[in-house]
């Protein structure tokens, strides 16, 4: 789904776009795909931490001014924002995840559906000052062959930083992507479980562990040498990176075989379950009884208008297709739908 090349050579020109392109919906109302300029109403959004730049700077502020309704958003781990959807502590009206699995332990109290409509990748971000960044350079430029990475992230001294794979879906990805490195670079047994510093894969009892809000920054305040990232945060905060050959990186449909052979077992409240490596996806659904400015938003982030924004951030675009009890969705969002 994205190319290695590509991967290496967007970052900054695919930001500055993104930038350009949210100021030039935010300053177009007849961008709209209702119509409409003026509406009442708040969209609430509960969004994984990993969208916060794109939600925050581009999506947001374009989607009150084409449609006039208010938004609000709020970040954080896309399984921490379940638990408190679940819990009543939060009350957003609208859930973007990475991934579905996050959505349908919520179904059918507070939905009943969710729609796909991007796909991303894992990659591994790396801070230019470190003492290791001169052998990190060299294997993101090609000097050095990917399977050196994963001997290099086992360096004794060497600072990782990582999720919670508990409540964070990078954390699982991270750990899936080096499960499949691991086997498809035919490294030894115990590769992931030194490269992680503990053979409880799961732990969040890890040094290693930063809430994804933090991760970034810390790398980038010379705290870490490298972290797990996404493609598209990698390009929108400018983070020096290592693309991920696609059949590691998790982002290609055909591949979801091979990724099926990675897993992990987490638990929540006492709960195990167990992840089996798959495409990196987002989803988003309606949360309570759809509100207009929920719909809304929902409608927009799947137009043209909406789309082009996560495509010039980095995202790859899909068909975007519904799941769960699709009657249940509103008929503003299924003429957005593919098929």
């Amino acid at each position: 789904m994205v190319a290695l090349t590509e991967m290496r050579s967007a970052r900054i020109g695919a930001l500055i776009a993104l930038t350009c392109l949210g100021l030039a919906a935010a300053g177009c109302g007849s961008s709209s795909p209702s119509g409409k300029s003026s509406h009442t109403g708040t969209a609430n959004v509960a969004y994984a931490s990993s969208l916060d730049y794109l939600n925050s700077k581009v999506a947001g502020p374009a989607f009150t001014k084409a449609d006039g309704y208010k938004y609000s958003g709020t970040s954080g781990a896309a399984g921490q924002l379940e638990s408190e959807i679940a819990a009543k502590e939060i009350f957003p009206n609208v859930f973007e995840s990475v991934g579905g699995d996050n959505i349908t332990p919520l179904e059918p109290k507070f939905t009943k559906w969710y729609v796909q409509y991007a796909g991303n990748a894992m990659v591994v971000a790396y801070n230019p000052n470190s003492k290791y960044a001169s052998q990190f350079e060299a294997i993101a430029s090609g000097k050095k062959p990917i399977k050196d990475l994963f001997t290099l992230l086992e360096t004794p001294g060497l600072k990782l930083g990582r999720t919670d794979p508990n409540i964070d879906p990078q954390g699982r990805y991270f750990i899936e992507m080096l499960e499949l490195a691991q086997m498809d670079y035919h490294l030894p047994a115990n590769t992931v479980s030194k490269i992680l510093g503990t053979t409880d894969l799961a732990t969040s009892n890890s040094s290693q562990i930063f809430a994804e809000s933090s991760l970034d920054s810390t790398l980038e305040s010379g705290q870490l040498d490298a972290a797990s990232a996404y493609y598209t945060q990698a390009i929108e905060l400018h983070l020096h990176y290592i693309a991920l050959p696609v059949t590691i990186n998790l982002s290609s449909f055909a591949d979801a075989t091979q990724y099926a052979k990675a897993t992990i077992t987490t638990t929540t409240a006492g709960v195990k379950t167990v992840h089996m490596g798959e495409p990196l996806v987002l989803d988003i659904t309606t949360i309570g009884k759809p509100t207009a400015a929920a719909i809304a938003f929902i409608k927009y982030t799947l137009s043209s208008a909406g789309l082009a924004q996560y495509k010039t951030g980095g995202f790859t675009l899909l068909t975007p297709t519904a799941y769960g009890t699709k009657s249940a969705i509103p008929a503003a969002i299924r003429s957005e739908l593919g098929g």
